[in-house]
């Protein structure tokens, strides 16, 4: 009697096996008033997961819980110290040399203290993984080399290149986001990267476009559907974008970018190809990979997450205030006129 039960037990265990194992069922996401996947909404990307990945990782991309969670204490840690109030005992110097909110001192040697920023406090999640950077191929995680004889990318306050000015000779010395010309770094894209703050995009559907509003400088892309693109002689901020649907998936190419804006120098020839797709109630994958021959060996791919977010996105209102780019000029003129005058070299105004 004990044999049979325990074969019948064993039995239901075999039988119920398969079941168990199977996977909960693909999300799908529901579809517009145009039968197209509902990818409207407003979604953050903010994320303490960097573009491109620590060499200690090397090809490993996905960290282990404990990994993850030195990360994600870590940064509450620093975050808690940045908040704190300044020490009363504080002197000018301490302040000068606090490394943005370490130490207890709130970052008075930034351009932004911790109260302004946003910069989130995860890492991605895809799948259940925690992400050790965006970049996921080259399997490195990071940047490929250059093609020999592409110009190196500058950055602020970097030394100027043959044929472009130095940082404070003109306005035109500055960045795009300084001029508030268009989103710090790569916010606006293509491809859309988080930043320190302002992470926040609205996406809105029609039957013929695409339209994403994006927080940091308030710019907003265009993709229009089932378009072709324009001639590559007329260049764009954001580029020229075109999209299709492929199932959840909505797919979109972006040339003709101008060659101001290109991620990290890359050339007015590059192509980047994006994938917003639903893949919960909460959360878009949004993957990249950039195509640009005449700057890279080769192509640069990536995955963030962008979650809901409640909330409007408000006006980011740039130019209303900006004396920073005059004071910069201004202070680096002054430094010209001490250093003519027999004083300290310039220091470029930084």
């Amino acid at each position: 009697m004990g044999r049979r039960l325990l074969a019948a037990a064993s039995l239901i265990a075999l039988c119920a096996s398969p079941a168990l194992a199977q996977k909960a069922p693909a999300y799908h996401a529901p579809k517009n008033a145009w039968g197209q996947p509902d990818l409207q909404g407003n979604w953050t990307t903010a994320t303490i997961t960097p573009v491109t990945r620590d060499p200690k990782y090397g090809e490993r991309n996905v960290l282990t819980k404990a990994e993850a969670d030195a990360l994600e204490q870590a940064t509450q840690e620093q975050i808690k110290r940045a908040d704190a109030p300044t020490p009363p005992e504080a002197t000018v110097k301490d302040l000068k040399n606090a490394d943005c909110g370490a130490d207890g001192i709130s970052g008075f040697n930034c351009g932004y203290n911790q109260g302004w920023k946003d910069p989130g406090t995860k890492l991605i999640t895809i799948n259940g993984e925690k992400r050790a950077s965006i970049i996921t191929s080259p399997a490195n995680g990071q940047f490929p080399p250059r093609v020999a004889g592409a110009p190196a990318p500058r950055g602020p306050g970097g030394p100027p290149q043959r044929g472009r000015m130095a940082r404070t000779d003109n306005p035109e010395g500055f960045s795009l986001g300084e001029r508030c010309l268009l989103s710090f770094g790569s916010s606006a894209g293509p491809p859309m990267l988080p930043l320190m703050y302002n992470n926040t995009y609205q996406i809105v559907q029609t039957g013929d476009e695409v339209a994403i509003d994006v927080e940091m400088v308030h710019d907003v892309r265009h993709v229009h559907l089932g378009a072709q693109h324009i001639p590559a002689s007329m260049k764009l901020w954001m580029g020229d974008s075109v999209g299709h649907y492929e199932g959840d998936t909505l797919v979109v190419e972006t040339t003709n970018m101008r060659p101001e804006q290109g991620l990290r120098g890359a050339s007015p020839g590059q192509k980047v190809t994006e994938r917003f797709r639903r893949i919960s109630p909460t959360q878009l994958s949004y993957q990249f990979t950039i195509e640009d021959p005449a700057t890279y060996t080769a192509p640069v791919s990536g995955e963030v997450e962008m979650r809901a977010t409640k909330g409007q996105v408000y006006e980011y209102a740039c130019h209303e205030g900006n004396y920073a780019l005059t004071g910069m000029l201004a202070g680096a003129r002054a430094e010209e006129h001490q250093a003519a005058a027999g004083g300290a070299k310039p220091g470029g105004g930084n």
